[in-house]
């Protein structure tokens, strides 16, 4: 048995690689109908493997948790490292996500990316794309998790660069590179961190020795402070996480991928790049559950998130740009469950958002496509008429996104904020806060783009309007695919998410564990959902769906009304925050000022004028004065030899 699961895992993680392999080196020859044959052939077998293994794990529980090593790579001084995967609930719920979501995403570019020139290198890339996210996911030690983090960083480079005749597309991959650097640089620490204090990599060692560690109570001497071993390494880490699933203040990147094709920003942002973050504290849920610090900073900066980057959508015209806010809002609440220590919370809303979210971002795909790549929502209007289809999924999509019930988003996301009420970590209060006012922006945002997309007069000349119509069945039909989880998923899963789903996959202490209290409360969907309708959470939503019908439908020129005497404010949103304008004046401009000052100063004058230049002047001047003392006759230089005698019997004698 355990070898047929190696063999499975096997071909369910090197299926994409193939077929990435085969689009990218042999694209020329296939031409783009076998480069979508075969990527879409391996992704389906990764797909139906993963859902078998799904099936046997978590719902017949027909195979085991284990550890499978594959092979050792190195050994350092004694210290094995090894390559293998961790068999358990997470990592096959997340092979599940993954894989859907990318094979729904694979056949939609068949449609999408069908009069691109480079097609076959855009499914090489979001194969091999599928292939690093697998690695992460499927990884038992933090060597292999490390590979499969930077790999979708460097495909989400080349996927966000994709069209690179584009100056802002290349500024865009350069900014998702530059971010996620900076908290890689974290993560790298964190991993060292964790090398140095447990002697392994390994998820098993490490896990079981954390307890033994907590319990010392450790410090460690860190830029001056003094700090718990366990604490530092969680914060450590999260930076990385905070890089990866663009959570404040590395958030800046997520809305420049919607410079990639509208596939990819589905793919990025659904089911594979910005989930690592969430998926990687649930994996590491041993660790953090030892430092309330950490588990406090994750939430509020979760809550924050949630909040502030939802407030950007409200302000956005592009409708890529809409779900890409909507997306980082969304990722502030699953780090704001995971931060409340409640794991499966933050996994249940990964999956539930990767349907609905994967759903918005195709169904904008489908509008843009039939306005033939306008992505203005100023120059849209009326297409439920014309795209009947794409409007009733991306209606789907948006009821699950404001959390109306019995959508997915809603079973989800209540939950999260309903754990977060009944938290006693530090900064609960806040956090909820935040969460709960996000309701309302969510809501807000969503139907804003929901009416300007889809109702009301057409902003677009009769004779464009006319030629509007639905999408090709390529695009069409993962819609449909997508919209299935997207209304039953949250009430299919609501009860596994609270009674320990994921098994000894996620650890949680008691002392903090919020979901017995979750469980008794709402026993079932039916009871939270009667609960919902007298939550404060869901009265918000409504209203914000009502702001949004009044201020886009009933009196549309309201909004612009409001963006007039609220100026100040506006301009602040228009240029979020300030904090793009800020990071590009001192890290931008101020890394270009600091070069040019090392160039001007440091090359030019130090090393090129005072160095060489100087060095070749002051040779040239002793040369001069060297030179006059070679005159040729004898007598100077007898003299000169009888000088040199005399001063150094004379130094000899006064130090003697």
């Amino acid at each position: 048995m355990t070898e047929e699961i190696r063999w499975i895992l096997n071909i369910a993680l090197l299926a994409p690689l193939l077929g990435s392999l085969a689009a990218g080196l042999l694209g020329k020859l296939i031409q783009k109908e076998g480069a979508h044959c075969i990527s879409i052939f391996c992704i389906a077998v990764s797909f139906v493997l993963s859902l078998d293994l799904f099936l046997q794990m978590m719902i017949f529980h027909s195979l085991q948790p284990s550890t499978l090593s594959l092979f050792h790579w190195a050994l350092v001084k004694q210290v094995q490292f090894n390559i293998g995967y961790q068999v358990d609930a997470l990592t096959v719920f997340m092979m599940l996500i993954v894989t859907f979501v990318s094979l729904m995403v694979h056949i939609y570019s068949i449609g999408y990316m069908a009069d691109d020139p480079s097609n076959p290198r855009f499914f090489s890339y979001i194969s091999g794309f599928t292939f690093s996210m697998l690695s992460l996911v499927m990884a038992n030690n933090f060597l292999l998790l490390f590979f499969g983090w930077e790999a979708v960083g460097l495909f989400s480079y080349l996927l966000i660069g994709f069209w690179f005749h584009r100056e802002s597309a290349n500024v865009a991959a350069f900014r998702a590179f530059i971010a996620n650097r900076v908290g890689d640089f974290g993560f790298i620490l964190g991993v060292a961190a964790v090398f140095l204090y447990y002697g392994s990599l390994n998820y098993d060692t490490v896990f079981a020795a954390t307890p033994a560690l907590a319990a010392q109570g450790l410090t460690m001497n860190f830029l001056g402070w003094h700090v718990n071993v366990i604490t530092l390494m969680c914060l450590l880490l999260f930076a990385g996480a905070a890089g990866k699933s663009a959570q404040i203040p590395l958030h800046i990147w997520l809305e420049g991928s919607m410079e990639g094709p509208t596939p990819i920003s589905a793919l990025i942002h659904a089911a594979t790049m910005v989930t690592a973050g969430v998926f990687m504290i649930a994996r590491l849920s041993p660790l953090f559950d030892y430092s309330l610090m950490a588990l406090s900073t994750v939430m509020v900066l979760g809550a924050a998130t949630a909040l502030f980057m939802g407030i950007l959508g409200l302000v956005q015209m592009d409708i890529k740009r809409v779900v890409a806010y909507s997306t980082l809002s969304q990722l502030g609440y699953m780090m704001a469950a995971q931060g409340v220590a409640a794991y499966p919370l933050g996994m249940f809303h990964l999956m539930t958002h990767a349907s609905f979210k994967a759903l918005l971002f195709l169904s904008a795909g489908s509008v843009i496509v039939a306005l033939h790549h306008e992505q203005d929502m100023r120059k849209m209007g009326g297409l439920a008429r014309r795209m009947p289809i794409t409007y009733v999924c991306m209606l789907i999509g948006a009821l699950a996104l404001a959390a109306i019930p019995p959508f997915s988003g809603f079973f989800s996301k209540d939950l999260i904020i309903e754990a977060i009420q009944q938290s006693t970590l530090p900064g609960h209060g806040l956090a909820y806060i935040f969460v709960v006012l996000g309701a309302f922006v969510t809501a807000l945002y969503t139907f804003r783009m929901v009416f300007l997309v889809f109702h009301g007069k057409p902003r677009m000349s009769p004779e464009q309007f006319a030629h509007v119509h639905e999408s090709h069945w390529t695009i069409v039909l993962p819609l449909i695919f997508l919209a299935l989880p997207s209304l039953v998923s949250g009430w299919l899963f609501f009860e596994p998410a609270l009674q320990g789903w994921f098994g000894g996959s996620i650890h949680l202490l008691p002392s903090h564990n919020v979901l017995p209290a979750l469980l008794q409360a709402y026993p079932n969907p039916e009871d939270f959902m009667i609960h919902a309708f007298h939550s404060l959470s869901f009265g918000l939503a409504l209203a914000g769906i009502v702001a949004a019908w009044i201020g886009y439908v009933w009196a549309p020129t309201l909004p612009q009304k409001i963006a007039n005497f609220l100026s100040w404010p506006y301009q602040m949103l228009l240029h979020k925050y300030g904090i793009d304008g800020f990071y590009d004046w001192f890290f931008g401009k101020g890394g270009m000022n600091l070069g040019r000052f090392l160039w001007k100063v440091g090359d030019d004058w130090v090393i090129d004028k005072s160095c060489v230049d100087g060095s070749g002047l002051m040779t040239r001047v002793l040369g001069t004065v060297l030179r006059g003392l070679q005159t040729g006759y004898l007598y100077h230089y007898a003299f000169a030899m009888v000088a040199g005698l005399f001063f150094i019997l004379g130094a000899y004698y006064l130090v003697s």
